[in-house]
């Protein structure tokens, strides 16, 4: 939108110089000045290269397209055509403009590709701790269940070592039972005799 804008008032710009067939137009009492004017060339250009989905973002924040360069800047459209005019006229200094215009959108897009590129690296490197930490995590669960393995063991054969101990507390067991074995057998045998014979 800004760029349609701007290049419609380009072209007027040029068809005005265009009509005056070489008559030098007046310089304009509010005019921009160089400095301003790269500034307002180069956010016209940001604004005017922006995809549809950062105009919807842009938009979705407030951002009127149609004057939010001139509004940045603190200037109307007349202003920025009378400036423009003047300086189309005078070929030299408009060149100067462009030639910063564009050496400054060629700092930033190197500036944002190296933003870029730093952001990428970032990602890859948060991603590869992510995952040695996982790996570490697996091996600590790893190492847990080997230890608790090994203990299970050295437990186990420290108890069939130690034969005695285990033969003495089956031999208590035995003798427990033994004991409650025989009891009900007597008692049994004790009620079969004293009960009278026919």
């Amino acid at each position: 939108m800004i760029l349609k804008r701007f290049l419609t008032y380009l072209g007027m710009a040029l068809l005005v110089t265009a009509c005056y067939q070489f008559k030098e137009p007046k310089k304009p009492k509010n005019l921009i000045s160089k400095e301003k004017m790269v500034d307002i060339l180069i956010d016209s250009k940001i604004i005017g290269s922006s995809n549809i989905t950062n105009r919807r973002i842009m938009e979705n924040h407030g951002v009127d397209l149609k004057t939010y360069v001139f509004k940045k800047h603190n200037i109307d459209s007349l202003q920025f055509v009378e400036s423009n005019t003047y300086y189309t006229f005078h070929i030299k200094e408009y060149n100067e403009i462009y030639q910063k215009v564009k050496d400054s959108l060629e700092v930033l897009k190197v500036f944002y590709q190296n933003l870029e590129k730093k952001e990428i690296a970032a990602a890859k490197a948060k991603r590869k701790q992510d995952s040695l930490q996982v790996i570490t995590t697996i091996k600590d669960s790893i190492s847990n269940l080997k230890i608790t393995d090994s203990l299970k063991t050295q437990l186990t054969k420290k108890v069939l070592k130690d034969s005695s101990f285990l033969n003495k507390k089956v031999a208590k067991f035995i003798d427990k039972t033994k004991n409650l074995s025989e009891q009900p057998s007597k008692k049994l045998q004790e009620v079969i005799e004293s009960k009278p014979k026919n």
